[in-house]
């Protein structure tokens, strides 16, 4: 008890102390203020708007020139020279090695004026001419030629037969060519799609299916593309070497050609052999010429070519080469598709089944249908449809059935 009340003692002489040390004494003259603290200099470089900064660099009449050091003796902290050597594409060091990767050095490429785009940097002058030209212009491409198969479909219909079909079958695409066709459709058909999507998808899925859907289903199809695209090379080679000799030129095809095929003002179909003049320019003009440079860019965007470094200003290029001939290609090919199914009546059997009606042969390819009968091409040229049963009727000069 005797502690507890030596303690209650003791703090209260202390809160009484202090408190007289807290009154100020009225005799006592006022304190002067303490003085401020002197300004120091702050440490480093302080940032300021660079059209303050004394001396301007525009002082010594050669600062376009100045290195990162002169700069820094002028105004430090302005590093223009270094990122003016960067966007112009000068190559720095990097340890990586030069053969696994090339551009390590290079953080921003070079300045290049691609057909279509300003003069600036490679990156953002093949933004430009995807973006501003091969997308829009592409999209544009391929509905004109839909819309304009359309307006053909329900304006001039079908192309049928003027006359009866004698029951006569003419093989025209054997088991190994019609193999090789629906195997290179099949692949054209899948890369087309999966192109599509990835071009264009942004603008009419991703709206529906959502950022995260729409991600995976263009994963997906850019895996299945680069699988796919491999196929496609080896089947279009086939077609090339299966289909090139009926798909030679002939003076005929001159004629086929100043009369629009008869497709258009209500003319004959003008004679041709196995293949007309419309059918020769989709496969020399889409299936070889279009068709190499799409194949041989895709080879290159996956990077399956030997012997190239594979930059990135290459792998631009190569890009709008790619897109561009694909883009033609497909809206070649959609007039082939036409004709193939709903334009032509016969036409999709005869690649379904491989055989057409004698009269099919004798409207439609006149000149391939002379030289069967004058026995000049065997009417069944594989050894499957090589039967009495198929071959026999079929009019061959000399020996009418």
């Amino acid at each position: 008890m005797r502690k507890v009340l030596n303690a209650l003692a003791m703090v209260a002489v202390l809160g009484c102390g202090i408190a007289n040390a807290q009154t100020p004494d009225p005799s006592a003259a006022p304190a002067a203020p303490a003085a401020a603290p002197a300004a120091q200099p702050a440490a480093g470089i302080r940032s300021q708007n660079i059209f303050d900064v004394r001396p301007e660099a525009s002082a010594d009449p050669n600062f376009l020139n100045q290195t990162n050091g002169e700069r820094q003796r002028v105004q430090p902290g302005n590093n223009a020279p270094m990122w003016r050597q960067v966007s112009g594409g000068v190559t720095g060091f990097s340890s990586l090695p030069a053969s696994e990767a090339p551009e390590a050095g290079n953080l921003i490429q070079r300045f290049v004026q691609y057909p279509g785009s300003h003069y600036t940097n490679a990156g953002e002058a093949w933004r430009q001419v995807r973006n501003n030209w091969i997308i829009p212009y592409g999209a544009a491409l391929l509905f004109v030629t839909l819309l304009a198969l359309a307006i053909f479909y329900f304006t001039r219909g079908p192309i049928g037969l003027h006359g009866q079909e004698t029951g006569r079958k003419i093989e025209r695409f054997t088991p190994f060519e019609r193999a090789t066709h629906w195997s290179n459709a099949t692949a054209f058909v899948v890369l087309a799609i999966s192109g599509i999507v990835m071009a264009f998808g942004k603008f009419f899925l991703l709206p529906v299916l959502g950022g995260a859907l729409f991600g995976y289903l263009a994963y997906v199809l850019k895996t299945v593309h680069n699988f796919v695209g491999p196929l496609f090379v080896v089947t279009t080679i086939f077609m090339i070497f299966t289909f090139i000799r009926s798909n030679w030129p002939s003076k005929d095809d001159l004629t086929w050609l100043r009369h629009g095929g008869g497709l258009f003002g209500g003319d004959k179909e003008p004679p041709s052999h196995r293949f007309n003049a419309g059918e020769k320019l989709v496969f020399w003009g889409g299936v070889l010429f279009l068709g190499s440079l799409v194949i041989g860019s895709g080879l290159f965007l996956d990077k399956l070519l030997p012997g190239f470094v594979y930059t990135r200003g290459e792998m631009q290029i190569a890009h709008m080469i790619h897109a561009v001939a694909t883009l033609c290609m497909m809206a070649l090919i959609l007039g082939h598709i036409y004709i193939g199914t709903l334009g032509m009546k016969g036409a999709y059997k005869a690649m379904r089944e491989g055989n057409v009606d004698e009269t099919w042969a004798k409207e439609h390819h006149p000149l391939w249908y002379d030289d069967i009968a004058a026995g000049k091409i065997p009417a069944q040229r594989s050894a499957q449809a090589r039967d009495p049963a198929a071959v026999q009727g079929v009019r061959v000069e000399g020996n009418p059935s």
